[in-house]
């Protein structure tokens, strides 16, 4: 089986590495370990696609309406669903080479250098601040469960601490070395997300509708409306973010000719996918059903009974975001280390990594502790950076590597997809910094 693939490989293509990037290559986090099974794809990708953003699905419902959310929410896992098939394909479609980072499919289909510069800004604006974001959430959903636990008879604690003993557990976490070591945690993310969607719907179903639901858009003036219809939309397209670590995810399952990776990769994507719709669906909907325009921006905070029960939901969110940090936190780590190691010349090793890990939990820990925004934020980086990599960028590549014939299905597909994500990256950031600075005025810093 192994002779014959290497046969079939195209002698350049096969290796090109010294000894020196070969031994590098097999240290870094993205590239060290092949052995993935396609149900590791199904379970890091639904760790990574269904964030905390899914709690935050009714208030967006309650700011888009019925027609237009349900509308919103459908394309949305449509269009995903098409770019992520399209990164999938994408990943080997060099012979005998893998695109195993999304920045080198960037430089494939855009050049070296204009390649690096179209991605990974891009790229690192998302997971770094997926991370921060995800941050504000484990400390606000320990809050929240001691909150819950203590019922007032306790003292307050700031939320600046409780962000403090999230990140205690990514300064030891961090220092797992790749994707596949971190498969434990994902798996129990993943199950968690699926648990905590169903108690969010669950306990909605179980408490009724409200006496007074109202379904009318939660502003009441013009600009409210069309700023929180913005902002709703960056906060859907927060809720479909799992391609940025697609490729990175796919770099671990091993790969022949006879047996290329997309086969297994495209499977976890389909379960991941299903499973993303029974959390997301049920929740929006029967959450906005329940509560209408009186919805918290996060559902949990609205079900206030019964209590153990919201205690164990908010439990499992630190648990999933655990995971859900460690995801992204990986492309992010192997960037690190290949400046370190291939441009800055550091000897690759124990204390590099963990210096450099220490120093980045350290840095999301502080900028969460600073900008705890939750909503807002969510919409800024929603519009700002997931829409391109998630909505239209694939689509440009596609476009750019595949040269589909003019107004054939596939060129015309991939022009509807990148106007909506457009249209969705200039609209959803307003809304986001509105919402901000509205936030930001009765703020305190470190309160």
């Amino acid at each position: 089986m192994g002779t014959q693939a290497a046969e079939n490989f195209e002698p350049p293509a096969k290796d090109v590495r010294t000894d020196e990037q070969k031994k590098i290559d097999d240290w870094l986090p993205i590239t060290s370990s092949r052995n993935a099974k396609w149900w590791y794809s199904a379970f890091h990708n639904v760790t990574a696609m269904v964030g905390a953003g899914v709690l935050s699905l009714p208030y967006a419902m309650s700011e888009l309406g019925w027609g237009p959310g349900i509308a919103v929410l459908i394309i949305s896992w449509v269009i995903t669903l098409y770019t992520l098939w399209q990164m999938v394909e994408m990943h080997e479609m060099v012979p005998g080479k893998r695109f195993d980072r999304y920045h080198e499919l960037g430089q494939h289909a855009f050049g070296d250098k204009l390649g690096l510069w179209i991605v990974v800004p891009q790229q690192l604006i998302v997971e770094v601040g997926v991370n921060i974001v995800y941050m504000v959430t484990g400390g606000r959903s320990l809050k929240k469960f001691h909150d819950v636990i203590c019922d007032g008879k306790c003292k307050d604690i700031k939320l600046t601490f409780f962000i403090m003993i999230f990140a205690s557990v990514h300064f030891v976490l961090s220092q797992l070395p790749n994707l596949n070591s971190i498969s434990g945690v994902s798996l129990a993310a993943a199950v968690m997300s699926l648990s905590y969607s169903t108690i969010a719907w669950g306990a909605s179903v179980d408490k009724g509708k409200m006496v007074d639901v109202d379904y009318n858009l939660r502003a009441t003036t013009t600009p409210g409306k069309v700023f929180g219809f913005f902002g709703a939309l960056g906060e859907v397209a927060f809720a479909y973010a799992g391609h940025n670590v697609v490729l990175e995810i796919q770099a671990t399952i091993p790969s022949t000719p006879e047996k290329p990776s997309k086969k297994p990769m495209w499977k976890g994507v389909v379960v991941a996918y299903i499973v993303v719709a029974l959390c997301y669906f049920p929740v929006a909907l029967i959450g906005y059903w329940a509560f209408g325009n009186s919805v918290d921006d996060n559902i949990l905070i609205t079900l206030n009974k019964p209590t153990w029960l919201i205690a164990t939901a908010n439990m499992m969110v630190v648990i999933h975001v655990i995971g859900s940090y460690q995801i992204y936190a990986m492309p992010v780590f192997d960037m690190i280390e290949t400046v370190l190691v291939k441009k800055l010349k550091f000897p690759p090793g124990l204390t590099l990594r963990l210096i450099a890990r220490t120093l980045y939990v350290a840095f999301t820990m502080f900028v969460a502790i600073t900008f705890p925004f939750f909503g807002g934020l969510l919409g800024f980086f929603g519009g700002f950076a997931f829409a391109p990599t998630t909505y239209f960028l694939p689509c440009i590549m596609w476009l750019a590597i595949y040269k589909p014939k003019r107004f054939s299905l596939s060129w015309f597909t991939n022009w509807v997809c990148i106007v909506l994500g457009v249209c969705l990256m200039i609209l959803s950031p307003i809304g986001g910094l509105r919402q901000i600075i509205l936030d930001s005025k009765t703020y305190k810093f470190y309160s």
